[in-house]
């Protein structure tokens, strides 16, 4: 068993997009995105026999002070309960950097939640959304719409006899895609992140990150961001107009991205987070197209410094009160 830097974009990708329900937090692309909009990323793997059989991606977040602490999205890949040695040899290197760059934990999110390693585990506020709704695209496009509910369906064909259209779009409109997600996050009270953090993913891969617009007599409604990787396509990000909103556009364009997904051949279509409280009006708008429910284990943190932990807690406990 041998730790290696995993420097083969090819080698990444098969590993973490072979995985059932492939996450793209930590594939190559989105590596390359991170650098670029947070700094720092260690790409290492484990090796047994020549073989890869767990990998990480991790991100150096920067704190006040000059603190700072590695993050792990979805991830590590391929660490499970039944080979306890795997995780915790990963983790062990993981340690190692960690203090090298003077890191004070490790966030990280996993599949399933780790038992009996031998690291103090704590759970805390997630990052990533840690229950999920996913269509399995199997299923053919009859039977997607017969899941649906009833007003689900209805507006999908309202929106298409008035006319709606979808267009698939690049960087060159990314000012129309920000104002579509200003107006949703004024509206509906989300916190945004800022126009380069959009931009910067819009300069990946066409291949990895689309943008698609539902338009009304020439102007854009609504628009999706799509990332498409291993079996997976996933809705990442949206924003809509209140104006024209008897168009129902989200729904088609939601519809016409499904649709695609399963033309392109991915099993499944992840809509990257619900939940009832936080997000009421936005959970109800995506059960209404079926699916799973999908619940995640949540976020975690393994701390190296405990008394610089315990302070950055403190801190974040008052922010978050205001």
């Amino acid at each position: 068993m041998q730790i290696i830097n995993l420097t083969d974009e090819k080698q990444l990708n098969d590993f973490v997009g072979r995985e059932e329900h492939s996450q793209f937090l930590q594939s190559w692309q989105w590596g390359e995105f991170q650098q670029e909009v947070s700094g720092i990323i260690w790409r290492i793997g484990v090796e047994v026999d020549g073989q890869l059989v767990a990998s990480a991606k991790l991100v150096k977040k920067q704190l006040p002070m000059g603190r700072s602490y590695f993050y792990c999205g979805r991830g590590p890949v391929g660490i499970t309960n039944y080979e306890l040695r795997i995780t915790n040899y990963l983790f062990e290197e993981i340690e190692k950097i960690a203090k090298q760059e003077s890191v004070m934990f490790l966030r990280f999110e996993p599949a399933f939640k780790i038992q009996n390693s031998k690291f103090k585990i704590i759970q805390t506020i997630d990052v990533q959304p840690s229950q999920t709704l996913i269509l399995d695209l199997s299923r053919s496009e009859e039977e997607l719409l017969k899941q649906m509910h009833q007003k689900t369906r209805y507006n999908i064909r309202l929106a298409e006899k008035k006319g709606v259209k979808i267009v698939a779009a690049g960087i060159g409109r990314f000012e129309e895609f920000w104002q579509l997600l200003v107006s949703t996050g004024d509206r509906d009270e989300f916190n945004l992140h800022g126009r380069s953090y959009y931009q910067a993913m819009l300069k990946l891969d066409s291949d990895f990150v689309k943008l698609f617009f539902a338009e009304y007599q020439g102007k854009p409604l609504a628009g999706n961001l799509m990332v498409f990787f291993g079996d997976t396509a996933t809705y990442i990000h949206g924003g809509s107009l209140a104006e024209n909103r008897e168009t129902m556009a989200p729904y088609a364009l939601q519809w016409h991205n499904i649709k695609l997904a399963k033309q392109l051949g991915y099993k499944y279509y992840d809509f990257h987070g619900v939940d009832e409280i936080k997000w009421p009006g936005v959970t109800r708008f995506k059960i209404g197209f079926g699916g799973k429910i999908i619940n995640y284990p949540g976020t975690f943190d393994l701390v190296y410094d405990a008394g610089w932990y315990n302070i950055y807690k403190m801190v974040r406990k008052v922010r978050r009160t205001f």
